[in-house]
């Protein structure tokens, strides 16, 4: 048991650290191609679709991790079984159709947990831009 346990601090570990230098490789990426953020309707709705696509893509970076190591450890006999089961489990819409093995099953609500932290890291960042956004509107409006 306290093995199991070892093992999925050790993926929460993993997951906060793709998530970390993902959010720093967006955060690094803003910074630099938006000295002056856009305030026209067009290059603003780019911008929050490209930053949405960049943090879906950490996100199922997250996905795929955990996914691959229900795989690895038989949890779950087929990898579209395992990114599914972990899909829905890390967006915590458990939906129960697929059940991992009994001395298995702590790691459901551990990734769940983990993927409400990342989920409330990325809407973190989002607000940060939409927020930008407002103010660089408002400045630009004011001046």
């Amino acid at each position: 048991m306290l093995s199991k346990i070892f093992i999925a601090f050790i993926l929460v570990a993993v997951t906060v650290s793709v998530h970390a230098v993902g959010l720093a490789a967006l955060f690094k990426a803003l910074v630099k191609s938006y000295a002056q953020l856009p305030t026209r309707f067009w290059p603003v709705t780019w911008l929050l679709i490209r930053v949405t696509w960049a943090l879906i893509f950490i996100h199922v970076t997250e996905i795929a991790i955990w996914a691959l190591f229900y795989l690895w450890a038989g949890c779950l006999s087929d990898a579209p079984s395992a990114f599914y089961f972990s899909g829905v489990t890390y967006a915590t819409i458990g939906y129960g159709d697929l059940l991992l093995p009994k001395e298995w099953r702590l790691f459901g609500p551990v990734e769940g947990l983990t993927g409400i932290l990342m989920c409330g890291l990325s809407t973190g960042l989002f607000f940060a831009v939409v927020s930008r956004l407002f103010s660089n509107a408002f400045r630009v409006k004011i001046s």
